[in-house]
């Protein structure tokens, strides 16, 4: 859709000043509204989100405001350090391992009109305010107000007002400039390995932060975490949020401070997200033509084509097919990125379910090792490792085409995405059964670990085939790998818990073996999970390939980003 800027607007004398921050929020209401036009299920989706948002509100203003309502102000400081910091890693880190950002507006689209970074980044910037997750936040920090206000009169309240503002500021200025500069890296094949094992590591370290801060909790330890969370007022992580708890308890002086360290946050991060914006708006140069070969040096390239990992696969339709796979997933920073956070996430929630008590003390948050437990965390992450091809098609877009054209048979696809996806995932299990088994000082448990995880991770496979063919939705053509369109947010996030439930419910077997089975399970697990979990794949590729040759052409449709 083109900017809503016309040619009168824009006269030679002053070509941009014309164009100011409403001109893309308005661009942006009206994109939405138009993607919505004559497609039901994104006004569905749209409703959904709005659920959710609106849960997010009342619980999250509840929690905020408890320790005003509760009349109990010496948790006032806790609810705004730990409430806020943990707010603004949320915005930083969610959208770039799960839920992604919104290119409603793709900086890449403006790349050649007559807009200076600061009309574009301000505009961007103001656009991004424009959104349920920005509403929902303010409404929900606004239990803050509240609470600084019944524990310091108006005054602290007024002042807690502007905290909330400069916080939301602050959390979407974050998002932006993260996401954004971190897709720029992943433009360079050097740094992607490094870029995106930094931030799976820096995303899984949230787990055991939050574990931390239970544990304290429960030991009633209240004044040292105070001490914590003021300290984590005077950082950019909890500095807007606790202005008003500083004004409630005598600390006016800190004020000035706090709201100067948050609005040079903000400045710096917009000036980051500038730059890493202007890059991407270039793009990389294409090569020249290739010279012409002969059908010997063509041959040899077609060879070259099967990477070693598929060179086992025949030179047909199928091996071409998982060749091309193959490539896409250790190419695609969109792809790269999913097998990275499964890696980590695979390793970190099976021990820090598993080892929880044993690493906080004994009164601390955890279970008991036992069989069964270990099969629930790992069945957690058999089903997240097949996540991943829920919108498998997703990642071609318009690309997809020619295989509509070729006829390519519906198993045929499945079964070549199947296998080519499993390349990489296989032995990212195997590692993660060996890992776990060994951490929890249990080698024997590895046939149960690595049986739970092929089992969960084939009955995944067969509920995402379904959902990929009936459900996929389109991504962005931008080279932000975390980037999605208006409303695919909430398409991922209803779409991944849907097919999460969906492969759970049908992993219960194995979880009764696991309860039922006793030790002999033990030596089972391997061969019943792995036969368990090939069927349920090929069953799963064979009916969903018929639903797939009946879909090809409203398949083709919902995942071709509309312009």
């Amino acid at each position: 859709m083109a900017v809503d800027v016309t040619p009168d607007a824009l006269t030679p004398a002053d070509p941009v000043r014309s164009v100011s921050a409403r001109h893309f929020v308005r661009l942006k209401l009206r994109v939405t509204a138009n993607s919505t036009r004559g497609q039901r299920w994104r006004v569905i989706l749209f409703v959904v989100g709005l659920v959710f948002a609106l849960w997010f509100t009342g619980v999250g203003f509840f929690l905020l405001a408890g320790p005003g309502l509760a009349d109990a102000p010496e948790f006032a400081v806790l609810a705004a350090g730990f409430g806020g910091g943990l707010l603004l890693l949320g915005w930083a880190l969610l959208p770039l391992v799960f839920f992604g950002v919104d290119e409603t507006l793709d900086p890449a689209r403006f790349a050649l009109l007559p807009l200076t970074r600061r009309t574009l980044v301000g505009g961007l910037f103001a656009a991004a305010l424009v959104s349920l997750p920005a509403l929902a936040t303010l409404l929900a920090t606004s239990g803050l107000v509240v609470t600084a206000w019944l524990t310091g009169g108006w005054a602290a309240g007024l002042v807690e007002m502007v905290g909330v503002v400069a916080g939301l500021l602050l959390c979407v200025a974050a998002s932006r400039a993260l996401t954004s500069a971190f897709a720029s890296m992943l433009r360079s094949r050097r740094v992607r390995d490094l870029a995106a094992v930094l931030l799976a590591v820096l995303a899984a370290l949230l787990g055991p932060v939050q574990l931390a801060v239970v544990a304290a909790a429960e030991r009633a330890d209240w004044e040292r975490l105070a001490g914590v969370a003021r300290v984590v007022g005077w950082t950019p992580f909890g500095a807007p949020w606790t202005v008003g708890i500083d004004v409630a308890e005598g600390r006016a002086w800190a004020v000035p401070v706090k709201l100067l360290i948050a609005v040079a946050t903000i400045v710096a991060l917009l000036a980051w997200w500038s730059r890493s914006l202007e890059s991407a708006m270039v793009g990389a140069s294409g090569a020249g033509p290739a010279p012409a070969r002969s059908a010997a040096a063509r041959g040899a390239a077609v060879e070259q084509l099967f990477p070693k990992a598929v060179g086992w696969a025949r030179r047909d339709r199928f091996g071409a097919l998982v060749a091309r796979e193959c490539r896409y997933w250790w190419r695609d920073a969109r792809r790269r990125a999913n097998l990275i956070t499964l890696g980590v996430v695979g390793v970190f929630v099976p021990l820090m379910v598993n080892l929880g008590g044993s690493g906080f003390g004994a009164d601390g948050p955890g279970f008991d090792v036992s069989p069964l437990v270990v099969t629930f965390s790992l069945l957690f992450v058999g089903v997240l490792a097949s996540l991943t091809l829920a919108n498998q098609f997703g990642f071609d877009g318009s690309a997809y085409a020619a295989n509509v054209v070729a006829g390519v048979p519906g198993r045929v696809e499945l079964q070549a995405r199947m296998a080519a996806f499993s390349i990489y995932v296989v032995p990212i299990l195997l590692g993660i059964s060996v890992v776990v088994a060994l951490v929890l000082g249990q080698p024997a448990w590895l046939g149960l670990a690595a049986g739970t995880l092929l089992g969960t991770y084939g009955v995944g496979l067969a509920v995402n085939l379904f959902v990929s063919v009936l459900g996929a939705y389109a991504l962005p053509e931008t080279s932000n790998p975390f980037a999605v369109n208006t409303g695919a947010g909430v398409a991922k996030s209803f779409l991944s818990l849907l097919s999460m439930v969906g492969a759970a419910a049908a992993s219960v077997p194995l979880v009764l073996g696991a309860a039922l089975g006793g030790t002999v399970w033990l030596w089972l697990a391997l061969p019943v999970g792995l036969a368990y979990g090939v069927g349920a794949a090929l069953l799963g590729a064979y009916l969903a390939g018929d639903v797939l040759d009946r879909r090809m052409p409203e398949l083709l449709t919902s995942i071709t980003p509309r312009r």
